[in-house]
């Protein structure tokens, strides 16, 4: 039975990743415009998908049942493992590689800092929904967490920013020049701070902008409802509008500007099917709008 494992950023594109025990990965693309159908079959089990580690699945021994609105998908004692050997959890220090410092943006008043393996290139901010970042500098992984503990105190910006406020952030997303601008700003006064460019390579700046990746340009779509949680026997069919790290904008039939955010954590650990018509949709919450941007951080 094939599970959906969520939604990856590979080569610079999203797309639905799938495990089979016998036959391993597989992955579908997701591309704007195109249409979006998935079903959960009556009596389908959403389970836990296990660990992820030296390039392959280790399946959770117990096959763990989860419920349908978590959005992480691995068991406690699975998740525990993950964290057991991870650069995020800090219980993975000796990685030799490389890493990037970086600046990303979300929104007006939204900056955070974070650290990547340089190898990934853009695939974590991309993952993050960052709009636009810019590295800030690169060296080894300890040098790297020290700058970002550092610059993170001194300028007042997180190391995380929640998914809902970034969702709210996209609705009201300001012109690629004042998002620029805000970034350099920001960059600026990180380059203002001492005792963190002795170690990790400067970079210069450069802003990468994902905006029309995501497609949120011209215009962002506004959803006015989320998924809670995929259940057994509902379907959900549309026409992907929007694609910004886990968050998938589908308009779906129907009155126009009906468009639903479905958060591809959701999604992890379900045998899907193609959607089947007359099901009944998942269960959904109204969204309110944005009308305001936050105010700047500089």
């Amino acid at each position: 039975m094939w599970r959906c494992t969520g939604l990856r950023w590979r080569s610079g594109a999203p797309a639905w990743a799938w495990w089979h025990p016998g036959h391993g990965e597989r992955s579908s693309p997701v591309r704007l415009g195109d249409p979006l159908a998935l079903a959960v079959e009556p009596g389908a089990e959403r389970v836990c998908l296990g660990v992820w580690r030296a390039g392959r699945w280790t399946p959770c021994p117990r096959a763990r049942r989860l419920p349908p609105q978590a959005r992480r998908d691995q068991c406690e004692e699975c998740a525990a493992l993950d964290r057991s050997r991870s650069v995020a959890a800090d219980t993975r220090l000796d990685d030799p590689r490389p890493y990037a410092l970086y600046l990303a943006w979300f929104g007006s008043g939204l900056c955070k800092v974070g650290i990547t393996a340089d190898e990934r290139g853009s695939a974590r901010l991309l993952e993050q929904a960052a709009v636009c970042f810019s590295f800030l500098g690169r060296g080894p992984l300890m040098a790297a967490r020290r700058a970002e503990s550092v610059l993170g105190t001194a300028l007042g910006v997180p190391d995380r920013v929640a998914a809902a406020t970034k969702r709210t952030a996209r609705d009201v997303l300001s012109p690629p020049e004042v998002r620029h601008a805000e970034l350099r700003a920001v960059r600026d006064a990180a380059f203002a701070v001492p005792d963190w460019r002795d170690t990790l390579t400067p970079c210069s700046f450069e802003v990468v902008d994902h905006a029309a990746v995501f497609g949120l340009e011209p215009d962002p779509p506004r959803a006015t409802a989320a998924v809670t949680g995929l259940q057994p026997g509902t379907a959900l069919g549309g026409t992907v509008e929007a694609v910004a790290g886990a968050d998938l904008y589908v308009r779906t039939p129907g009155a126009p500007g009906d468009v639903v955010l479905l958060d591809a954590h959701l999604v992890s650990g379900w045998p899907l099917t193609a959607a089947a018509q007359g099901r009944p949709a998942p269960p959904m919450r109204p969204l309110s709008r944005a009308d305001e941007p936050p105010e700047p951080l500089f």
